[in-house]
């Protein structure tokens, strides 16, 4: 089972980049969780220039390929950041995440977590006609004290979240 993994974050620190390396760690000798990267290469976006991007024919074969995808961002104003709802608006109008298992996930040094980022995620992802439900995403609050220094997730209750939503995703592509 291939799994993509997109952060929503370009730092190359980022807690969000790292909660999806927890993530591919936490999943089954079977499944294969693969981080997507370079969503800074993908041009603004522009149905004008769609057909013949190299960029944006390898970000949606990545996306094409796998059986579901894990989403992990910050909020940046209320909302996700910029290069994330680029990358999503790339996926519209070829389907790539049409009827496609995903988890969501936000992430913040806030004790919100994130969750109007989620929200604003959630929505996207739903206008893109992916399948999720109630358990397919979580928000993560205070997320720089559940970490090390180094990035690694030391929080046993937010590594049980992380697996208890893997599980819900990878039920829901064996559903598929």
């Amino acid at each position: 089972m291939n799994i993509a993994a997109i952060s929503g974050s370009l730092k190359s620190t980022s807690s969000n980049t790292n909660i999806l390396k927890t993530i591919a760690a936490l999943a089954p000798e079977n499944v294969h969780i693969s981080i997507v990267n370079g969503l800074e290469k993908l041009p603004h976006f522009s149905p004008d220039i769609e057909a013949g991007d190299k960029f944006v024919n390898d970000f949606r074969k990545q996306i094409s390929k796998a059986a579901g995808v894990i989403f992990s961002t910050p909020e940046y104003a209320f909302g996700i950041p910029g290069s994330l709802k680029n990358a999503l608006d790339w996926l519209v109008s070829s389907g790539e995440l049409n009827e496609k298992p995903i988890a969501a996930i936000s992430a913040s040094p806030l004790y919100s977590g994130g969750d109007k980022a989620l929200a604003s995620l959630l929505l996207t992802l739903t206008a893109l006609g992916t399948r999720f439900d109630a358990q397919s995403s979580i928000s993560i609050g205070n997320i720089k004290n559940k970490m090390s220094p180094d990035g690694t997730i030391t929080d046993a209750a937010t590594i049980q979240a992380l697996q208890s939503l893997l599980n819900n995703l990878m039920e829901k592509i064996s559903q598929s």
